[in-house]
């Protein structure tokens, strides 16, 4: 028994004194803890809108700031036409716009009805129809309030139209975040593994003390996936359309040069990755952890970055594929050109030389 409970001993003391077993431990399951509990919410924050009044009477002024003060909605602007929303859709200036029809006060009071049509932004299905929810639940609660129990309440008829989506399918919504996040396993995950195995097996320094350049190296192990991230890019793009029909609005030119600025990106970070990593596991590993779960919790791709905490905000903007599938749905849902997507696009350019000059300085240090 002495035996067994020092042999115990010992591979606590292993276990224990190794960071990295720690971190895999007790690190990953509280990281995921955090992040699902944030992030798995069906609750509203800050949630930019316009207002159109065309009544300007005190009971469309008080919805108004019955909207605007109960904490999920804030006001990004007062559109004079209709001819402006949807640039403001486009530019994701604002998600919601609440129009209100003339003589909303007179119609409520003596007909015992008034309208306000309520314009979401679909290209993300779930977060529309929960603006819609929480605009719709907010004005039947302020008629509430505003006529006693004496008099008749009367209704407030809410008109919803969901621009961009209008029959609210789930496909619109996944089919651009899944190119980014196909694009983020194939490109980065793979090519950081690949370039790993030849550093663990010993295979570097032979290829190395070849007549080959490192740069030469490096583009001979990225080229094949650059190649099949693209083809894997167009299938996804093909299935989309043709099975799911998920419409290409915008310039397709356009949207295949960012895939490709992406693909660059994601290579650049598989390199990153393969310059700190010693073995596949440990690839593997940071890989999974840094990329793929991220991708998909923290890119907007299945959950509104802008109902996240602002910490998580924060992070939300560090990855890349956040930005990416907002290229995407801007250009393959509503038609955006380059002066609508040109900040993601410099983000993601800026991203890219970052991630390549930090892997030239780290891959010289480490195998020179």
């Amino acid at each position: 028994m002495n035996r067994f409970l020092a042999f115990l001993r010992k591979e606590f003391y292993h276990i224990f004194r190794d960071p990295r077993t720690l971190v895999i431990l007790f690190g990953i399951p509280i990281a995921q803890l955090l992040l699902f509990g944030f992030v798995l919410t069906n609750e509203v924050r800050n949630v930019k809108i316009a207002v159109v009044d065309h009544s300007k009477d005190y009971l469309s002024i008080r919805l108004t700031e019955r909207l605007l003060s109960s904490g999920f909605f804030q006001l990004a602007a007062l559109p004079k036409s209709e001819s402006e929303y949807e640039g403001l859709f486009r530019s994701s200036k604002v998600k919601e716009i609440v129009v209100f029809e003339p003589d909303f006060a007179r119609k409520l009071i003596k007909e015992g009805k008034a309208g306000i049509q309520v314009i979401a932004d679909a290209s993300e299905p779930n977060a529309a129809q929960l603006v819609v929810n929480y605009t719709t639940a907010i004005a039947n609660g302020f008629v509430k309030d505003e006529f006693t129990k004496d008099q008749k309440v009367p209704g407030i008829n809410i008109k919803v139209r969901m621009l961009f989506n209008e029959d609210m399918r789930d496909a619109y919504n996944f089919i651009p975040g899944l190119i980014a996040v196909i694009l983020m396993l194939i490109s980065a995950m793979m090519t950081a593994i690949t370039i790993t195995r030849e550093k663990e097996t010993g295979t570097m320094e032979i290829l190395l003390a070849s007549p080959l350049k490192p740069i030469q190296i490096i583009l001979g192990k990225v080229v094949p996936y650059l190649i099949l991230s693209i083809i894997n890019a167009l299938v996804v793009l093909l299935l989309g359309y043709f099975v799911f029909e998920v419409p290409i609005i915008g310039n397709l030119a356009l949207l295949l040069g960012e895939i490709l600025l992406f693909i660059f990106l994601a290579l650049s970070l598989g390199i990153l990755i393969s310059t700190f990593a010693n073995s596949q596991l440990t690839a593997l590993a940071m890989s999974g952890f840094v990329l793929m779960l991220p991708s998909i919790l923290l890119s907007g791709f299945i959950f509104p970055v802008k109902n996240m905490p602002v910490p998580l905000q924060i992070v939300a903007n560090l990855m890349p594929p956040r930005w990416f599938i907002e290229i995407n749905r801007t250009v393959m849902l509503k038609g955006g050109g380059i002066e609508t997507i040109w900040p993601n696009t410099v983000i993601l350019l800026g991203m890219s030389v970052i991630f390549i000059l930090i892997s030239i300085r780290k891959f010289k240090i480490r195998l020179q």
